[in-house]
């Protein structure tokens, strides 16, 4: 009886219907798709930072003055 009026059940149910619809309508080619969205956005953000890297080292190296010896 404590369920019922708490509506825990009604949450868990509603949310699993959802998720199973949810999960019904999507397809394999979306799936791949967002897949390979998602590779294509790491390797080029991972390769920006790769490069944005090298450049600030070699422009503070070419900036900084000699130190007298």
């Amino acid at each position: 009886m404590a369920n019922l009026i708490s509506g825990t059940g009604t949450k868990a149910g509603t949310a699993g219907g959802t998720l199973l619809t949810v999960l019904s309508n999507i397809s394999t080619g979306d799936l791949v798709h967002t897949s390979v969205l998602a590779a294509v956005g790491a390797l080029v953000s991972f390769t920006v930072s790769i490069i944005l890297k090298w450049l600030i080292k070699a422009l503070s190296k070419r900036n900084r003055p000699e130190k007298p010896g």
